[in-house]
């Protein structure tokens, strides 16, 4: 006999939530906004491929400019990135212009050029959070994904926020199928410095779309990454993970795909993208520089108007798991060359499986990000110094 399908829940005021998130918002909750593809690492799942300064970037203006847009929006938040952002001359003042006009600043770094100076004035600063990544609770780990001394690089970061009184940080990783075992020790470490944990997922993007064979987590890493989140409501996912509430229970947050609905992401040379994971053609929504700027890309985009309307359940109809996980997330489809309808990749029910064999079968090309920034002749991943590179300015 077949076993029944779960038919997990969300909560009654949840599921409002996400049937007026599905619509998509007038301004964005939050995004991603992308600084620099400049980067003095070369991770090898890096979602941008970044390591090269994009020459067209947006000018220090151009950025207020945006910053100006978000505040009349009332976005919440910006998640800035890159690349590594501290590597632009005029980071500070970037940050310090949107805290000052009213919009928050989570921002992600591996670490290396947070030293004892830096650390003083990001203490110094409100409204601000500081996310530094580590793939690995040991440096044998981390160092394979992140290049050798980045370990080493993100530990001293922490030491110097730790010493400036900054406050609680965040220590942010990559699951993969070499550090879930690992889970304890990040804990351990967030706790030692104080710290709040958060967990994101690998997407087969950027970089990623070479090293997801070998890093993403098996099926049974998958269901042991479930449970010991399920245990920890306080270690934070960005709503990475809701693929596995087909398990039973949903998992704390929207569980929800916001591409183009509550979140997108600004690039580098200011195009809007549907979310960090897609830097792709078919989800480059428009840019800041076009006229109507950010507001008239949110507001008035195909892509983004495409996104808000009603989706088929496709493949995933005939499966009760369905509201639990929405069919997973649209990046991790796209990018392993099944239809944006299809299970998720990693569907814990397995549904993906056939498939994926399917297309493995075909032996077609699966779509390939549009743009790498890598650093010619550098080797995946790369070394990095302690000591931080000096900043123009």
């Amino acid at each position: 006999m077949t076993a029944p399908q779960p038919t997990a829940q969300p909560p009654a005021a949840t599921r409002g939530l996400v049937d007026e998130f599905r619509l998509g918002l007038d301004a964005p909750i939050c995004l991603t906004w992308e600084l620099t593809y400049a980067c003095n690492l070369s991770c090898v799942h890096c979602l941008s491929s970044s390591g090269r300064r994009d020459p067209r970037e947006l000018t220090t203006e151009e950025c207020f400019a945006v910053v100006d847009e978000l505040e009349r929006l009332q976005v919440f938040y910006v998640n800035l990135g890159g690349g590594e952002p501290m590597m632009r001359a005029d980071f500070f003042e970037i940050v310090e212009y949107a805290v000052d006009h009213h919009v928050g600043v989570k921002f992600s770094t591996n670490g290396t050029y947070i030293d004892a100076e830096a650390a003083r004035r990001l203490a110094g600063m409100d409204y601000l959070d500081v996310q530094i990544s580590l793939d690995g609770a040991d440096a044998s780990v981390n160092d394979a994904v992140r290049g050798e001394g980045s370990y080493d690089a993100a530990i001293q970061a922490m030491e110097h926020l730790k010493a400036a009184d900054f406050g609680p940080f965040k220590i942010s990783l990559v699951v993969t199928r070499h550090n879930v075992d690992q889970l304890d020790e990040y804990k351990a470490l967030a706790d030692h410095y104080g710290a709040q944990l958060r967990v994101t997922r690998l997407r087969p993007s950027g970089r990623g779309a070479d090293s997801w064979d070998e890093l993403h987590p098996t099926q049974a890493q998958q269901r042991q990454l479930y449970y010991w989140l399920l245990d920890r409501p306080d270690v934070l996912t960005g709503d990475s993970f809701f693929h596995l509430s087909a398990l039973g229970d949903a998992l704390p947050g929207l569980n929800l795909c916001g591409a183009g609905r509550v979140v997108c992401l600004i690039d580098p040379v200011g195009d809007v993208y549907a979310c960090p994971f897609v830097i792709h053609d078919e989800f480059l929504a428009g840019n800041v520089r076009d006229a109507g700027g950010f507001t008239g890309v949110w507001r008035t985009s195909d892509l983004f108007t495409a996104l808000r309307e009603p989706e088929s359940e496709g493949a995933c109809t005939s499966c009760g798991a369905y509201d639990a996980c929405q069919g997973g997330c649209m990046a991790s489809k796209f990018f392993v060359g099944l239809e944006l309808t299809d299970p998720d990749p990693e569907c814990v029910l397995g549904n993906a499986e056939p498939l994926l064999a399917a297309v493995a079968a075909a032996g077609g090309p699966a779509p390939r990000p549009m743009q790498d920034h890598s650093r010619p002749g550098v080797p995946l991943p790369s070394p990095v110094t302690l000591k931080p590179t000096r900043r123009r300015g």
